[in-house]
């Protein structure tokens, strides 16, 4: 555990008529290929030490970061730093300590406590803009402007230590572009300064729209404003981890223990590389697995679940013998889903095969990218889906053209690729 300090900066939270501080301020929305990126794996959400703590964890000075930080014209703060574990992997936990309540700063005073600072240009602006991006989101929520927005949780100190001491951190690693994953968050509510709100809460939707995001059946915040306001101001990418040259890479640990799911935030950071072709290149993807054990279904109910499941957007189901206690034959239904898809089609499973109870895990899956062709065999036209290296004949086509021409399955399916080939 790092060694804390105190710092005796004081600011009356007074501001001056005048431009907000962070007019005019804005974080550059491009990529280029010679660039250090920082990619933000949320898998577990992120909040704003959470984020702050995987740049930590990935090599950041914490003594440095502390003397950057007392810059802040604020007193009353200490910061330590903590290892722990969480289901098993070691991440930094990030501890911001404040002296008083804290009180509800309007954004404007917020943005003009960051502008004073004497801190980099970069760290600035990512800051500002993170704010900023903040107030016109509670803006939005409240029906107010964004300057008159006066922040509770987010205007008290630890937060303010939390997006600042990131930008800084980003800064100390000469992080140049922030990318990240689709964004997890949880479900349930949760109490604020507004009284109870709804997970996720108002601010996190309004902050991450048009990003891509999906709810774990997890009753806690898992992404919070702090985090998601990070993210919507400063992030060029989203999705999979970019093409780049890893160098560093860190945990930063949230407060509660998940259980079987790490509650961290990963950071992976290095220079961008270029793809080798968008042909090649390969997308991660997050995917729910769904499963269920049942022993008194039929076999052609079983078929039927999978083809309903399939028809409701799964992107694969499958059946796997096994015995269960007693020795009795059953089978797991498996579904892979888009985690937007996950309640719909475990509704599917539980109304077609009336089971008791559907389990189901966040996983991740690199599909290879492929396009779809047409050839036609004898007046019959197959469609032919190909990979790198690899082309598949559509069952469905190739049994239409085998019964109506009278020949073996095998040998249409043959034809079909060799004439996708000779192409």
């Amino acid at each position: 555990m790092s060694e804390s300090h105190d710092h005796d900066h004081t600011h009356d939270d007074t501001v001056v008529d005048g431009p907000v501080a962070w007019e005019g301020v804005t974080v550059p929305l491009t990529t280029d290929p010679e660039r250090t990126v920082a990619w933000f794996h949320c898998f577990s959400g992120i909040a704003g030490d959470m984020a702050l703590g995987a740049l930590i964890d990935a090599g950041a000075d914490v003594d440095e970061l502390r003397t950057m930080l007392g810059r802040l014209p604020v007193s009353g703060w200490s910061i330590e730093t903590e290892t722990v574990l969480r289901s098993g992997i070691g991440g930094t936990k990030v501890h911001v300590h404040a002296t008083a309540a804290p009180p509800a700063r309007s954004a404007a005073v917020v943005a003009a406590i960051v502008a004073e600072a004497q801190l980099p240009d970069r760290v600035h602006r990512r800051a500002l803009s993170t704010f900023r991006a903040l107030a016109e989101a509670e803006g939005r929520v409240h029906r107010q402007p964004p300057e008159s927005v006066h922040f509770h949780e987010v205007g008290a100190l630890d937060a303010i230590i939390d997006v600042v001491g990131t930008c800084i951190a980003l800064e100390l690693l000469g992080v140049d572009e922030v990318a990240s994953s689709p964004v997890a968050d949880g479900t349930g509510t949760v109490r604020a300064a507004h009284g109870v709100l709804p997970v996720p809460v108002p601010a996190v939707v309004s902050l991450l729209a048009g990003a891509p995001t999906y709810g774990l059946d997890i009753q806690r915040e898992l992404t919070t404003p702090t985090g998601a306001a990070l993210l919507a101001a400063n992030v060029v990418e989203w999705g999979g981890m970019p093409a780049m040259t890893i160098e560093r890479s860190g945990y930063g640990a949230g407060t509660a223990d998940l259980g079987d799911r790490p509650n961290l935030t990963r950071v992976v950071i290095g220079p961008r590389t270029a793809a080798a072709s968008v042909a090649e290149s390969v997308e991660l993807q997050t995917v729910m697995l769904l499963e269920t054990n049942v022993d008194d279904v039929t076999g052609e109910t079983l078929a039927f679940t999978i083809e309903e499941l399939l028809a409701a957007g799964a992107h694969d189901a499958w059946l796997t013998p096994i015995i269960m206690k007693k020795g009795r034959p059953a089978f797991t239904v498996s579904v892979l889903a888009d985690p937007a898809d996950a309640a719909r089609l475990r509704a599917v499973l539980v109304r077609e095969t009336g089971t008791m109870g559907v389990r189901g895990r966040t996983m991740e899956r690199w599909p290879q990218s492929r396009t779809f062709d047409t050839v036609t065999i004898e007046g019959h036209e197959i469609r032919v889906k190909s990979t790198t290296g690899r082309a598949k004949a559509e069952h469905d086509d190739v049994a239409r053209a085998a019964r109506a021409l009278g020949q073996p399955l095998r040998e249409i399916a043959r034809r079909a690729e060799e004439a996708w080939r000779s192409r």
